[in-house]
């Protein structure tokens, strides 16, 4: 056996719309950064309007994240409770 074969691990529950906010919060400090080196004269506007996009990116994708959540599972009502 060279090549054993191995099972897949199951996906990591993860919340999607936290992970975009982090990065989206990443984008926003960039761009306060960004502006007040242009706003000192050391860059061009340029690269303001990039971390802002980056930004408005973010936050429609974290609307998108959160429209799209996978549902709760469904617990039957006629099931008995559940013995601890």
């Amino acid at each position: 056996m060279l090549h054993p074969t191995r099972t897949t691990p199951p996906p990591v529950a993860i919340d999607l719309e936290r992970v975009v906010l982090v990065g989206t919060g990443i984008w926003g400090l960039a761009l306060l950064v960004t502006g007040v080196l242009v706003a000192t004269g050391e860059l061009e506007w340029d690269i303001v309007w990039v971390c802002a996009t980056g930004v408005v990116l973010g936050l429609l994708g974290a609307a998108w994240a959160r429209r799209n959540r996978p549902a709760p599972p469904v617990v039957p009502t006629d099931a008995p409770p559940a013995q601890p």
